[in-house]
């Protein structure tokens, strides 16, 4: 009989948004007259159209496919040289980026999760704790933890804890470890990291021979000039760090699906034999043996997000979505909770009102103010007595929500 990976055995029942999407199944199925009143602000996901720019561009490239001479059958798995040189003059001028540097994907969830290919077991592994969960997941599929414990804690993981006392940024950690997983701005609290903070990971990073796994899915919502964009704006971050970048949010692609990696050449690992190997050729070898690459339509489009109608187009959309972030973190602020991130990022970070835990409020806005949110706890423990709430969404839908969590917590 073939056997399986184990490892998937150790995972919690069930990933955190689909659980979501289960319970709403679940109330909806139970209060039909209730649904059409739901409101999603739980899922990070986009919700206005592709900006103009980028469905021309996508055209285009369809209708060059319906041409003899315009058709395009594989493309370099890499990406195409038009976006890689877009993306580099664009979001890495001066940082010291080459075009052969970036890889093109689908999704960063891919990328985030499948970088583990090309690290061996051993590891010791630095996780922020709230966190994105796929950074969980995917090491515990890798074979990279052991059993979680009742608070649903890898053996492990090194785990940083992230909380108001440290304004959610977590502090380097006297241990040793040799991945470290760093998201700003963070999902899911939207906390940022200053360029001192980053300056002191890329250090610990140099001195333990770490590498810094940085993912800048959102690093389009900063508004404070001071905050750094990108890992690689850090003297020395070039040697000990990987970026990831996606399409998703700031050219509204969730549903397109284009992303990016930034693996410098001058960033290596050890092999078992002690030699330093560029992490560069793994994954260049990864990338071509297991994706096929993105659609040229699709990378036409991502690079239309460069031009000069894309760029005011997407500045236009990131307004929108900021502007949302600003009149939840009022109405959560008026309705007397604890709010921070919403300021450099499209996520809210509320405080539950007292006596309930982050599923209780969960239930609470889903079933008295048919309004989903994110229960923090399902980002990890310390995100136990919080509650995410996303800024993707309608004008209307949000000021709809900001009404109805006033009146429910009031």
């Amino acid at each position: 009989m073939a056997t399986i990976n184990s490892n998937f055995l150790k995972l919690k029942a069930g990933y955190l948004f689909p659980e979501i999407a289960r319970r709403v199944r679940v109330y909806t199925e139970a209060n039909p007259d209730k649904a059409a009143r739901i409101i999603r602000c739980g899922i990070g996901d986009v919700t206005e159209p592709l900006p103009a720019a980028v469905v021309k561009a996508i055209h285009e490239g369809v209708d060059e496919m319906a041409t003899r001479e315009g058709f395009k059958g594989y493309g370099p798995e890499q990406g195409y040289e038009f976006l890689r040189q877009a993306i580099v003059d664009n979001q890495f001028a001066d940082l010291g980026i080459s075009a052969d540097e970036v890889f093109i994907s689908d999704g960063s969830k891919c990328d985030t999760g499948n970088i583990l290919d090309i690290f061996g077991k051993g590891n010791v592994i630095a996780i922020t704790d709230p966190v994105y969960p796929v950074y969980v997941d995917t090491n515990v599929m890798a074979g990279n933890t052991g059993d979680a414990d009742e608070k649903g804690a890898y053996e492990g993981l090194l785990y940083l804890p992230c909380n108001a006392a440290n304004g959610f940024v977590a502090d380097v950690p006297a241990a040793k470890a040799d991945l470290i997983y760093l998201c700003f701005p963070n999902n899911p609290t939207g906390a940022v990291a200053t360029r001192s903070q980053l300056e002191a990971w890329v250090k610990y990073a140099k001195a333990n021979d770490a590498i810094i796994l940085f993912d800048a899915a959102y690093e389009a919502f900063i508004q404070d000039p001071e905050v750094p964009h990108s890992i690689f704006e850090i003297e020395g971050a070039r040697d000990c760090a990987i970026e990831f970048r996606s399409f998703s949010k700031n050219g509204g692609f969730t549903g397109v699906r284009c992303a990016y990696i930034v693996i410098p050449k001058t960033v290596s690992g050890k092999s078992d034999t002690d030699e330093r190997i560029p992490l560069h050729q793994l994954w260049s070898r990864r990338h071509s043996t297991k994706f096929n690459g993105a659609s040229y339509p699709v990378q036409k489009g991502a690079a239309a997000v460069f031009s000069p109608e894309g760029k005011a187009q997407v500045s236009a959309l990131i307004e929108h979505y900021m502007g949302n972030a600003k009149l939840l973190r009022e109405a959560a602020a008026a309705a007397g909770l604890p709010v921070f991130g919403g300021e450099n990022a499209p996520y809210v970070w509320v405080g539950c009102p007292a006596g309930l835990s982050s599923w209780d409020m969960f239930d609470k806005m889903l079933g008295e103010a048919q309004v989903v949110i994110t229960p923090g706890s399902g980002f990890g423990s310390a995100g136990e007595g919080y509650f995410r709430i996303s800024a993707f969404n309608s004008r209307a839908n949000v000021e709809e929500v900001c009404r109805r969590l006033k009146a429910l917590v009031a």
